[in-house]
């Protein structure tokens, strides 16, 4: 199978510090695949590069097999490539329908479009159909979304993301603070995302979370791709081991 998203030795530098160091990385259509390592292992550093924040000094982006050179969000979010990010990003004073068709409002038909009038009506039920899709659970469509709890400005992020996303979303820490309930709901949401053929990269730093919803996962250590494990076959002490340098990376990764 060709890979939908591929990183091929891809390095960058920050001055002196060299957060990526010839890393490796691919995910293929239909596949949540984790992302994982120490504070420092580069993680942030890949997936900004992946979405288009980060330029690179040196190897290689590919989408569905073809080389790309991702220098902004835009080019990334035209492939089909959402990401959302620990800080989720949300315009906390707009009410959920606002903030998924933020910057990609629906223009209402005819002279009124023209004039800067807005479908409302169109951009409420899509964003509707979008929440019931993932099971995201939202308290109002016309309250700001500063007034709601963790979890639900979690699934509208997801949910967001989900709406424009066609072939890849990217995932940072979405369970992180989150309660067993809320933590409970965004896992199914990724089960639900794969399950229509969308590729999912998950960045967390619960190995059990990781576990749950996997089917590979990367191991990130000093830059570098150092394992890749199938998620039904593996184990929390095995990725930790691998995390920190304690195991042997050398056998056993798949």
């Amino acid at each position: 199978m060709t890979a939908l998203l591929e990183a091929r030795g891809i390095s960058r530098s920050f001055g002196h510090v060299r957060a990526l160091d010839s890393a490796d990385f691919d995910v293929n259509p239909g596949e949540v695949v984790g992302l994982i390592g120490d504070n420092g292992a580069g993680k942030s550093t890949l997936i900004k590069a992946l979405s288009g924040s980060l330029e690179l000094d040196e190897g290689e982006i590919c989408f569905e097999g073809k080389p790309v050179r991702l220098t902004t969000p835009r080019q990334a979010n035209d492939l089909g490539i959402e990401v959302v990010y620990q800080d989720l990003a949300l315009a906390p004073h707009l009410d959920p329908v606002q903030n998924v068709f933020l910057g990609r409002e629906i223009a209402r038909k005819g002279i009124l479009g023209k004039l800067g009038f807005m479908d409302d009506k169109e951009m409420r039920r899509q964003a509707s159909a979008s929440f019931k899709q993932l099971g995201a659970t939202v308290r109002s469509l016309t309250s700001p979304v500063g007034s709601m709890s963790g979890g639900q400005r979690q699934g509208i992020a997801i949910a967001r993301a989900i709406a424009w996303a066609d072939k890849v979303v990217i995932l940072d820490e979405p369970t992180a603070a989150l309660g067993v309930v809320q933590t409970k709901n965004v896992l199914e949401s990724i089960k639900r995302v794969r399950d229509k053929g969308i590729a999912v990269v998950l960045i967390s730093h619960s190995m059990p979370h990781v576990l749950e919803v996997c089917d590979r996962i990367h191991v990130l250590r000093l830059g570098r791709r150092v394992a890749t494990y199938r998620g039904p076959d593996t184990s929390v002490e095995t990725l930790v081991g691998a995390m920190t340098g304690a195991l042997d990376t050398r056998e056993g990764a798949a």
